[in-house]
């Protein structure tokens, strides 16, 4: 599977009879931001975990033996991938045999099979690297937290807090500061280590918020997430199986664009990189009957090479130079040839700290050719290419794992990467904590003033609802 510029998938993957193995896939989720410094690092924040709920355990854990083989089974076949096609055969300086012996040395002592999974996980760590990374077996259950948070500026914030919840019922509300979570201060360097510990490496059932409201007042909260059992049966898988289905049905309905017209500008909003050229035409076609255009691509996890080339292809007039793209043995030159009836009218690009990828390919391209302005909030830094590998091991009884595995740098046409850099907005404009509770988007506002149409915060905040995903 081919995973473009941001198409970032971690599998809903369980333990199951080998007869249902055809069946098993599926892939759906995008990784958050990686900065550079000295970031704290997965098996840190996994192991620290890890050793508090064997703290709680009245009896000693064990690895099995069997399990322990195949941990160390998981690790070599993915060490082998990545020394065969990772883009950089020199691993930016890393002696990758010996961080693979290392990874193994400590999964024989693991005491548990989440510390094994941590070690694998910890060794792709460190390449440094926002599209190489480890996708465990899961859990046998859905696992959700209710609430989604986010980086601002340098600040980070609940944005979202699902009806229902036991964050709702707790108080959890849009604009509550993130001060620390599971006592981890996040920042733009470690809440993607987090969010990935928590929810994929070592799925919590609780985690502890100390959070700040907008009024100032400080609470330390223990949010429960809802966990539901996945079955283990045939039939019980079969119904699973039917589940996820629906569930990538209802992905791909939340991942729709969406549009809103307000005279001569139109408003797109694209949550994620996925469609065809006949869509995107279909897009831009109603673009051209406005004057201004309004690119929404906040938290938009980048996606397919192709839907940014059709997307490109439809913004400007002349043949658009993407990106060099740096593979391990070869060089070459991305082109989005022109449509033959571009949107020609003034264009404006949203961006916040969840852009990635191919969302912030899009963005520098608008500010190198000077095609329209940039605004919004520094993005993720997370642009390279990869593909996707699927593992299995066991014969009786299947695990099915995976990794993500950098295939390609992306150099721009200023001859520099957008990896751990990402794009500065020509304007910072950052919601504030009261904007989050409040619902009101200053940043669209903004945006639409700079065009030359009047449009309030409070009214931009109404354009475009988040829609959860059933549960």
């Amino acid at each position: 599977m081919k995973v473009g510029l941001g198409m970032f998938r971690v599998g809903t993957l369980v333990w199951i009879p080998l007869t249902s193995l055809a069946a098993s896939f599926f892939f759906n989720v995008r990784r958050s931001l990686k900065q550079q410094g000295k970031p704290l690092s997965i098996v840190a924040i996994a192991l620290a975990l890890n050793a508090a709920a064997l703290s709680q355990q009245s009896t000693p854990q064990h690895l099995s033996s069997l399990d322990r083989d195949r941990a160390t089974s998981m690790l070599r076949m993915i060490a082998e991938d990545v020394k065969k096609h990772y883009y950089d055969p020199k691993f930016h300086g890393l002696d990758w045999d010996a961080r693979v012996q290392e990874a193994k040395q400590r999964i024989d002592s693991s005491p548990s099979l989440n510390a094994a999974f941590s070690h694998i996980a910890g060794a792709l760590d460190e390449l440094n690297d926002s599209h190489t990374f480890f996708v465990p077996p899961s859990r046998p259950y859905k696992h959700d937290y209710g609430f989604q948070m986010q980086m601002i500026g340098d600040r980070c914030f609940v944005s979202r807090v699902r009806p229902q919840s036991d964050g709702a019922a707790k108080g959890v509300k849009p604009g509550d500061e993130v001060v620390a979570m599971n006592g981890y201060a996040p920042t733009r360097d470690n809440l993607w280590k987090m969010n990935y510990v928590n929810n994929t490496l070592r799925p919590q059932a609780s985690l502890r918020l100390d959070l700040r409201s907008a009024l100032g007042t400080q609470r330390q909260l223990d949010i429960v997430a809802k966990m539901q059992p996945k079955g283990t049966q045939v039939k019980e898988i079969r119904d699973s199986l039917n589940d996820l289905i629906r569930e990538n049905e209802d992905a791909y309905y939340l991942m729709r664009p969406h549009s809103v017209e307000l005279g001569d500008l139109l408003i797109l909003k694209l949550p994620i990189f996925f469609f065809s050229e006949m869509q995107a035409n279909d897009m831009i076609g109603k673009a051209r009957k406005h004057k201004a255009l309004i690119l929404d691509l906040r938290s938009n996890p980048g996606g397919a090479v192709d839907s940014l080339k059709y997307l490109l292809s439809d913004l400007f007039e002349n043949d658009i130079t993407i990106a060099e793209r740096v593979r391990r043995n070869d060089r070459k030159t991305q082109i989005a040839k022109s449509h033959h009836n571009p949107f020609t009218g003034k264009i404006a690009v949203l961006v916040d700290g969840n852009s990635a990828s191919a969302s912030e390919v899009l963005a520098r391209i608008v500010q190198l050719e000077k095609r329209g302005l940039v605004m919004g909030d520094h993005t993720s830094g997370s642009v390279m290419e990869a593909e996707f590998y699927s593992y299995h091991t066991g014969f009786d009884v299947v695990a099915f794992f995976g990794a993500s595995i950098t295939d390609a740098d992306l150099i721009m046409t200023d001859g520099k990467s957008l990896e751990h850099v990402g794009v500065t907005p020509d304007e910072t404009v950052l919601p504030t904590a009261s904007d989050l509770e409040s619902g009101r988007d200053p940043v669209l506002a903004r945006a639409a003033e700079l065009l030359g149409f009047k449009l309030t915060p409070e009214e931009a905040g109404k354009f475009f609802p988040y829609e959860w995903p059933k549960e």
